[in-house]
């Protein structure tokens, strides 16, 4: 996006951004349960089942309903399913659940049209429901866009008026890898084309006085999916509007990835104080993906009951909005700094830093969960894909030797007492920093809070390019609090480092407080979803040279994936793998759990490389768009092949189709051999 379009969005997306306020939006009713305004923020889900199953559907519908489901969609992808969601919807209320049903629709109004007379919402796709996508580009005069506006207007009344009669509320869902040629051709393939998908259809209902809407952006790039979300809610208030927002990541994936992946983008929108429903889109069983989403939106609940008593964080800094920020929340731009050391800041990647000192610093297998693999026999270690940068120490010494490409933090008094300091270096109180008789020579490591930037002492500050600031935070808005950092440091011209470091203390992994979020043997998956929030929303802006999860509670291992899965999840540093995978429903044409993880298993070490794997047609190729490999659904027993988003072969044997995949990564010199 140019300059002046940035320019011209210079208005509102959120109340503030250094403190949580929700943005109120207008409230709309799903059958019996309402979204939006003051309303608790919806958890919904989808069912994975044929559609034409109708007891497989009813008991699926049901197990997401226990597992605190709040909505449940439903894939109709042509009149038939959608004529037996009466089916399932009478299954459902004899067995006594009333819970509101969302029919899915995609590329057929017909199906739409019989679903908005039985369901409580349908869901359409404003790239496919009365459009095409050919990745053809498209010229239009004026006129011309504006007759394909009037023949897509003609398309879409008939169930505009159906849900008006029925009383059916609509989710105008714009998926990024979906978006029609006509709107690629006009605005590329941007945030901005995702806001002008979804804002013709609204235009369309305001212009036939139906207001029943929820709007949804979603994309399996966390980055383009806030973005987008934030230029959506611009250009609503711009236009006197104020929809309910439906938050997702899509194609998020399985696993640690697929949590952490879901947090960055729907935890970022949360924390800017958007959202009125959310769904976590996983390749796993539905059930699982509601308890993933409560445990996200729960965090806020706390936050929610302080902004209606009025109670702010007393340290956090005065309140900004993105009207007098000099950020711009529409694109990702690093914040510049210098780099230390050449080592840290600059065009360097963000750096890991976990803590060390509290483990047994005799063995040096110990080092392991920090990705540096230690044999015995060789006495030599070997880096793993994902080998943190630096170990803090804190006061405890080694008795062992580390590797060499491993840096060393202690505090500041045991660095002094150090007989050798190479590659050791200090971390330092503010308070110390100013009065230190000692410095280091490469790096100074100096740990400083937000409110500290208004203090004396910041202003003694000594500045030189071996300074890195370790940014901590110990309010319940930590995430604005750091923004708000950031903003201050923007504002004074200062380009020094940032670490971004998280605590979160033991009372966090309370068994008896957490719940079942995935399992009850996984507690550490709210350690993925807050450090993936709390850290994840600032990278996704640029903000931040490295980043420390500081857990105690939770092994070194996870602390170590879990940092470099949000380093992945927000493009700031690939060291794996990354798998585009749709969470499956009743349109998908092979198991796509048991497929991810034969993908997964043979292709997990191609670090770098991004596989889709799509259940079906609907969001492949767009999606994979942003993939550099392609595995999708064509029909029964038959896959296509993709490079991007151009078909490679078709309607391969599913036996023989991830032998193909393979080949063709081999043929384009993107294949190397799993190490042994």
């Amino acid at each position: 996006m140019d300059a002046e379009a940035i320019k011209a969005l210079k208005g509102r997306y959120c109340n503030s951004l250094t403190d949580y306020s929700r943005f109120v939006t207008r409230e709309v009713f799903i059958g019996d349960v309402p979204m939006g305004g003051n309303n608790p923020i919806r958890i919904q889900s989808m069912t994975t089942t044929n559609t034409m199953d109708t007891i497989g559907t009813v008991e699926q519908t049901i197990r997401m309903v226990d597992a605190g489901c709040e909505y449940v969609r439903i894939t109709a992808p042509s009149i038939k399913e959608a004529q037996n969601l009466a089916e399932i919807k009478k299954e459902l209320l004899k067995r006594g659940y009333k819970v509101p049903l969302v029919a899915d629709i995609h590329f057929t109004p017909n199906a739409a049209e019989v679903a908005a007379r039985i369901v409580e919402k349908v869901r359409v796709n404003p790239g496919n429901y009365a459009d095409k996508k050919k990745f053809d580009q498209l010229e239009y005069t004026p006129s011309e866009y504006q007759a394909e506006l009037d023949r897509i207007y003609s398309k879409f009344t008939p169930l505009v008026k159906i849900c008006k009669e029925y009383g059916t509320a609509m989710r105008i869902g714009t998926n990024h890898g979906s978006l029609s040629d006509r709107i690629m051709s006009q605005y590329g393939d941007t945030p901005r084309g995702m806001v002008e998908s979804a804002m013709e259809f609204m235009r369309m209902c305001e212009a036939l006085n139906y207001y029943n809407l929820v709007i949804s952006m979603k994309s399996s790039n966390p980055q383009v999916m806030v973005q987008a979300y934030r230029m959506l809610v611009e250009t609503m208030v711009a236009e006197g509007m104020n929809y309910p927002l439906h938050l997702g990541v899509t194609e998020a994936g399985d696993g640690e990835d697929g949590r952490i992946k879901s947090a960055v983008g729907i935890g970022t929108l949360l924390e800017d104080g958007l959202g009125d429903t959310v769904r976590v889109s996983l390749t796993e069983e539905p059930e699982y993906e509601s308890p993933v989403a409560i445990a996200l939106v729960n965090r806020y609940e706390e936050r929610s009951k302080n902004q209606e008593s009025g109670i702010k964080d007393q340290d956090a800094n005065s309140q900004l909005t993105t009207e007098n920020s000099q950020h711009s929340p529409y694109e990702y731009v690093k914040r510049e700094t210098y780099e230390a050391n050449a080592f840290i800041g600059g065009h360097m990647v963000p750096r890991v830093v976990v803590d060390m000192s509290a483990k047994n610093l005799k063995d040096p297998a110990v080092l392991n969960d920090a990705g540096y693999l230690y044999t015995p026999l060789l006495d030599k270690y070997n880096m793993a894909e994902q080998s943190v940068d630096f170990v803090y120490l804190a006061d405890s010494l080694p008795s062992f030797t580390l590797p060499g490409n491993l840096k060393q933090l202690y505090n500041y008094r045991t660095w002094q007492s150090l007989q050798s300091k190479t590659n050791c270096h200090p971390v330092y109180s503010l308070a110390e920093y100013v009065s230190a008789t000692e410095r280091d020579h490469a790096l100074n490591l100096v740990s400083i809070k937000p409110a500290d930037i208004e203090t004396d002492q910041f202003g003694a500050i000594s500045l030189d390019k071996t300074l890195v600031f370790v940014l901590e935070t110990d309010v319940m808005n930590g995430m604005q609090d750091q923004r708000g950092l950031f903003f201050k440091l923007q504002e004074l011209g200062l380009d020094v480092p940032v670490i971004i470091k998280r605590s979160y203390p033991d009372s966090e992994f309370d068994m008896a407080k957490l719940g079942d979020i995935t399992s009850p043997d996984e507690p550490i998956s709210k350690l993925q979803l807050y450090a993936a929030t709390d850290l994840g929303g600032l990278l996704v802006d640029g903000f931040g040279d490295g980043i420390w999860i500081d857990a105690p509670a939770i092994p070194t291992k996870t602390i170590t994936s879990t940092a470099f899965g949000i380093l992945q999840a927000t493009r700031s540093r690939i060291s794996k793998t990354e798998y585009i995978s749709c969470p499956s429903c009743g349109r998908t044409l092979f198991d796509l759990q048991e497929t991810t993880q034969m993908i997964r298993s043979r292709t997990s070490h191609l670090k770098g490389l991004k596989i889709g794997i799509m259940g079906c047609i609907v969001n492949g190729p767009g999606e994979m768009a942003d993939a550099d490999y392609g595995y999708v659904g064509a029909g029964p027993d038959k896959i296509t092949l993709y490079r991007g988003k151009e078909v490679v072969q078709k309607n391969v044997s599913a036996a023989n189709a991830l032998d193909q995949l393979i080949g063709i990564i081999k043929g384009d010199g993107n294949w190397i051999e799993p190490a042994l």
